[in-house]
């Protein structure tokens, strides 16, 4: 298939997919940023970073990444579960851990280096130009998130953009305006992300 037959294949899989969205929850103009909402706590991912502190024992320090499989290994513990949980909820199951080795371990969890749960990371697709997933973080932007992906493509709709949202167990989409944002400097149309959306950038017809 050549390069011009691709990019029509490709823009129609993914307007389809718009649709689709769109027909089972139905399209609004997400919500600007105008009010604050509540931060969620940041939760440990799979690929995460993190530095380990025992108070009084520095033999049982150390830094470690969380496996893929969710889990870590330190000095004294084998497998212990620490994606989908606060640094302070790891540090509580580590103490549980140490207390059959020493008395009253204090352990403080830092993490070091941010991935975290891949259903909290914000993915884009279609014509952004690294479509990825990205690390949430406190007060992010569609603007952030367009950053962080290099922007658009030439062949983007970036006014047809729409966002992609778990509420309350459905999946709720709403239209966002990238063209208008990104290239007419519209800051009305920046939108807050919240952990785990998704935006689909479809392709322009024309």
């Amino acid at each position: 298939m050549t390069k011009s037959a691709f990019f029509p294949v490709r823009g129609l899989a993914l307007a389809a997919a718009v649709m689709l969205v769109a027909a089972c929850s139905g399209r609004e103009l997400a919500p600007t940023i105008t009010e604050e909402q509540p931060t969620p706590d940041y939760l440990i991912g799979a690929g995460d970073n993190l530095s380990v502190f025992v108070w009084r024992n520095p033999e049982l320090g150390i830094s470690l990444p969380v496996r893929p499989d969710g889990k870590i290994s330190s000095p004294l513990i084998e497998d212990l579960q620490a994606a989908n949980k606060t640094p302070t909820q790891l540090a509580r199951d580590i103490e549980e851990e140490l207390k059959k080795f020493i008395q009253d371990p204090i352990v403080t969890v830092i993490v070091t280096g941010f991935v975290g749960p891949f259903d909290q990371q914000v993915r884009v697709v279609g014509e952004a130009a690294q479509p990825s997933a990205i690390p949430y973080r406190d007060d992010m932007t569609v603007l952030d998130v367009m950053i962080a992906v290099g922007g658009l493509t030439q062949f983007a709709a970036g006014n047809r953009t729409v966002v992609v949202r778990r509420i309350e167990g459905e999946n709720k989409s709403f239209r966002v305006r990238l063209d208008d944002l990104l290239k007419d400097g519209d800051v009305s149309a920046n939108v807050e992300m919240l952990p785990g959306d998704v935006i689909i950038v479809p392709q322009s017809f024309f």
